[in-house]
């Protein structure tokens, strides 16, 4: 299904739907198609006719670098996040890699760690794992939004953290990110330069690799931190306060990634 469609989340999970539903509200999210937690299913299991469902699934999209990621029923609530526990892969290129991707996102919520997750959050069903597959956006910089303070819950106090390159090395712990806080209008209020010696960005055909940064400036001008926070403002106007937002910004123009109720 197109992300901009109206998409239950108990079929394709919280991170499909709030995506297909910023999209459907303007915002720049990557073009992309979701998979409900039973065509996984269904590609993992090999199906014969899946694949061939799938190539007219992914359409125009079958020639460009993807992102592939977890859309897990019950992943992103205010409840559970299960941050890390569920596999992204990133710079996807080609059929025979996109299948494969699916399935290692489909393994990476039986894993040991995820299951033990599920278990303490009380969830005892099966894991049931939608995936998002979207255009690749090669970041020069990206990073997260709190649109509240994730610590102590004020709404006042907008945490921004950004890095070089494609988000992986923050989530890899390769950098200690710029850290900026900010009012919801944009007011700054503190920043924080972080490390940043080390940049994730796309390989040619496929995959990431590291590039070292030798000028570790700030990540963020003022006019780009104000995009931030309008996305920011976006995401809040269409899903309710206390959001937690992936970003990017590649060529100048900010892409929103994923917007999520924040983790309490």
């Amino acid at each position: 299904m197109r992300l901009g469609a109206t998409l239950d989340a108990r079929e394709y999970g919280g991170k499909a739907a709030y995506l297909s539903a910023a999209s459907r509200a303007g915002l720049p999210v990557p073009e992309g198609v979701a998979l409900s937690w039973q065509e996984v299913d269904f590609i993992v299991s090999r199906v014969p006719e899946r694949d061939e469902a799938l190539s007219v699934d992914l359409g125009d999209l079958a020639d460009v670098p993807l992102a592939v990621r977890s859309s897990a029923v019950g992943e992103d609530s205010r409840g559970a996040s299960f941050a890390g526990q569920h596999l992204t892969l990133l710079n996807v290129v080609g059929d025979d890699a996109v299948w494969n991707a699916i399935r290692r996102v489909w393994q990476s919520g039986r894993e040991e760690a995820a299951l033990a997750y599920r278990q303490r959050m009380g969830m005892a069903d099966d894991p049931r794992i939608g995936v998002v597959v979207q255009q690749l956006v090669p970041a020069d910089v990206a990073g997260v939004l709190f649109t509240c303070d994730p610590v102590s819950g004020a709404a006042n106090r907008w945490v921004i953290e950004a890095s070089w390159g494609l988000g992986e090395a923050v989530v890899a712990g390769l950098v200690t990110p710029d850290v900026y806080v900010a009012t919801p209008s944009g007011d700054l209020l503190e920043a924080r330069q972080g490390t940043k010696k080390v940049a994730v960005i796309p390989d040619a055909g496929g995959g990431t690799s590291q590039r070292v940064i030798e000028d570790d400036g700030w990540c963020l001008d003022e006019a780009a931190l104000r995009d931030v926070v309008s996305l920011g403002a976006a995401c809040e106007d269409l899903f309710g306060p206390g959001q937690d937002i992936e970003w990017a910004f590649a060529g100048g123009e900010p892409w929103l990634l994923q917007s999520r109720p924040v983790t309490t």
